[in-house]
C-alpha cells in the first residue's frame, strides 16, 4: 500500500509534535518532512503529497505559494486570515486541493451542525452568546472556532456575522440588540479549548457545549482530512465535506 506522504509545519510546537506522533502511529501515513522557522520550505515539501499547516497566517501564506508550485495538497488549521488572504487560498484551490477549517475536531464539527439546526429553529425570540476559553498562550481572540460558530449561526438565520457580531461590552451599553450575536473570551492556564453557545429565550435557555481535553482529536481529524483530499484533485473543502455533513 502506498502511504500518504505528509509534511507537518510548526513541527516543534505542541500541535506539530502531536501531528507527528499521530502520523508515525498510523498505518497509512508517512512523515515526509518537518517545517519550522529557518527550514527550507522547498526541501521539506519536495517528497510530500500533503502539508498539514497549523501555524500563523504569514507562515501559511508562504507555505501556500510553494505548495501550489509543487502540487502539494494542503490541510489548513491556521486561523486569523484576512479577507485578502482567504481570497488567495480560494484562488490556489483551483490548482491544488485544500481542506481549511478552524477546528479539525470531529466533535466540534458535529457541534457546528447542531448549532445550524438550533439556529434555524430559534431564529427569533432567543439571544445568542458564544463563550470560548483557551490556554494563556493563544494569540488571537475570539478563537477561529468561536467565529466559525458565529458564522454558521448567522448564516442559518439569514444574517451576516459582520453586521451582528458584538465582541466587547463595557460601560453603559444600552439594551441588547435582538439580532446581535455576542462573544466572550477567556484566556488562562492550559485550557485546550472550550466553547459554549447560549440560546437564551424567555423562560428557557439552551446551551450547546464542546470541550477539548487533548489536542489528539485535532491530529486525528487532520489525518482524516488528508485521507479525504486523497480523493480530490482540486477544490476548497471544509470538515463538513470530510465528515459527509454537507446538505444534511
Amino acid at each position: 500500500m502506498n502511504k500518504l506522504k505528509i509534511t507537518v509545519s510548526g513541527s516543534s510546537g505542541r500541535m506539530g509534535k502531536m501531528l507527528i506522533d499521530a502520523i508515525n502511529a498510523s498505518d497509512d501515513c508517512e512523515l515526509a518532512g518537518q517545517l519550522d522557522i529557518g527550514i527550507d520550505i522547498h526541501a521539506e515539501l519536495q517528497n510530500a503529497d500533503y502539508l498539514i499547516d497549523f501555524t500563523r497566517p504569514e507562515g501559511t501564506m508562504a507555505h501556500l505559494a510553494v505548495c501550489k508550485e509543487l502540487g502539494v495538497k494542503m490541510v489548513i488549521g491556521t486561523t486569523g486570515f484576512s479577507d485578502a488572504e482567504k481570497a488567495l487560498i480560494t484562488e490556489a484551490s483551483k490548482d491544488i486541493a485544500i481542506m481549511m477549517a478552524p477546528n479539525m475536531s470531529v466533535g466540534v464539527n458535529v457541534t457546528l451542525k447542531l448549532l445550524e439546526m438550533a439556529a434555524k429553529a430559534m431564529s427569533s425570540g432567543y439571544d445568542i452568546e458564544i463563550i470560548e476559553a483557551h490556554h494563556r498562550h493563544k494569540v488571537d481572540a475570539p478563537s477561529g472556532t468561536a467565529l466559525k460558530m458565529g458564522e454558521v449561526i448567522a448564516s442559518a438565520m439569514g444574517r451576516d456575522l459582520k453586521d451582528c457580531a458584538v465582541y466587547a461590552r463595557e460601560g453603559v451599553t444600552g439594551e441588547r440588540a435582538p439580532s446581535s450575536i455576542g462573544f466572550a473570551t477567556i484566556r488562562g492556564g492550559d485550557i485546550v479549548g472550550d466553547h459554549t453557545v447560549l440560546f437564551a429565550g424567555t423562560g428557557e435557555r439552551i446551551e450547546i457545549t464542546h470541550k477539548s481535553s487533548s489536542r489528539e482529536t485535532y491530529a486525528q481529524g487532520s489525518l482524516r482530512a488528508v485521507r479525504y483530499l486523497a480523493t480530490q484533485k482540486t477544490g476548497l473543502f471544509d470538515m463538513f465535506d470530510v465528515l459527509g455533513l454537507k446538505g444534511k
